[in-house]
């Protein structure tokens, strides 16, 4: 008697929460994973071979472009530099001499060239030597951050060896690739939304500045740069982003919030809320469901349920298949997207 009481007892209603399935419109973004990179960005390298004889900055300093980073040994260089002037002089003045010889008629007009000739060598010759001067002066070649010095003073260095990272960080590039798929939903101009996982939270906004002509015919992804304001110098060069394309597109989705998802190895389901016609109580069917795209506290659901339908939200342990059930939303749990970035 005892056994059959208990086969035969009622189940006790479960209190619930409940939410209903409701159509969204979703954008339709699109999302890549990229790398950071420098408008300009170089290692500053000599271009001739001799011993640092002046170091004119610090590590991780701004750099205006044409600014003297270094200067290499040149005193040679700077005496036949020297040298070429006194040459310099006295061409000019033989040239004059026989220039206004040949107006008297007394030498000639190869006199005169074979003048004007040794003038013009000097000339060319006082250019190569400041040439091989400047060749031993660092430049800045454009305005950005330098990095971490790697000379020292009093270092015979060689021809290409690199002094200095310089990196122009405002603006700058981010480089990534989606699939073919949305190439031709891709195009300059559209606005892009970039995080990264140094600096959580934080969003940066930028446009799409170029698209790639061709599509990588391995991967079938094709690449795109994006240009962004960095005025906090944030974004460094070699950072991984995760990149949002604000394409103008959207679709029409079923929503309910993820409380009111069952997971198991079998599949997702949701307690669906509907009064028995006979006794006219609330009681809660399970029934599976076919998920898609999470956003926020939302789940989109493709297949299993129809705009209207009331599910269970939370309580969700305490229902069973065909049981009663009864609905208190006073403390229902939130069931918003978490709040999608603009155009901006």
């Amino acid at each position: 008697m005892m056994n059959q009481f208990l086969d035969t007892m009622p189940l006790p209603a479960a209190t619930v929460t409940s939410t209903t399935a409701t159509i969204q419109s979703w954008r339709e973004d699109l999302s890549g994973v990229g790398t950071v990179r420098a408008i300009n960005g170089v290692e500053v390298t000599t271009e001739a071979e001799g011993v640092v004889s002046a170091i004119h900055f610090k590590s991780g300093q701004y750099a205006h472009k044409g600014d003297l980073l270094a200067e290499i040994f040149a005193e040679p260089e700077k005496a036949q530099l020297q040298v070429l002037d006194a040459e310099l002089r006295l061409a000019r003045r033989n040239f004059a001499r026989i220039d206004t010889l040949t107006k008297r008629g007394v030498t000639t007009e190869a006199d005169l060239d074979s003048a004007r000739s040794t003038l013009d060598q000097v000339v060319a010759n006082i250019e190569v030597q400041r040439a091989r001067v400047d060749q031993r002066r660092v430049v800045a070649p454009f305005s950005g951050v330098l990095g971490i010095r790697r000379i020292d003073l009093g270092q015979n260095v060689s021809p290409g060896e690199a002094v200095v990272s310089l990196q122009q960080l405002d603006p700058i590039f981010v480089d990534f690739s989606l699939p073919e798929q949305a190439y031709s939903m891709v195009k300059p101009g559209i606005a892009v939304v970039l995080t990264t996982d140094a600096f959580p939270g934080n969003t940066y906004h930028g446009k799409i500045t170029a698209v790639d002509p061709q599509v990588d015919n391995t991967t079938r992804n094709f690449l795109i740069q994006a240009t962004l304001n960095n005025p906090k110098k944030h974004l460094r060069p070699g950072m991984f982003a995760q990149v949002a394309v604000l394409v103008d597109a959207s679709r029409q989705v079923l929503v309910v919030p993820r409380t009111a998802l069952v997971f198991a190895s079998y599949g997702v389901s949701v307690f669906v809320l509907e009064k028995d016609a006979q006794s006219g109580e609330m009681v809660a069917n399970k029934r599976f469901v076919k998920t898609g795209e999470e956003r926020g506290d939302l789940v989109e659901i493709v297949q299993g349920l129809l705009q209207g339908d009331v599910v269970a939200s939370s309580g969700l342990l305490k229902l069973r298949n065909g049981g009663p059930a009864i609905i208190n939303n006073e403390n229902k749990p939130p069931d918003n997207p978490a709040p999608k970035p603009d155009n901006s």
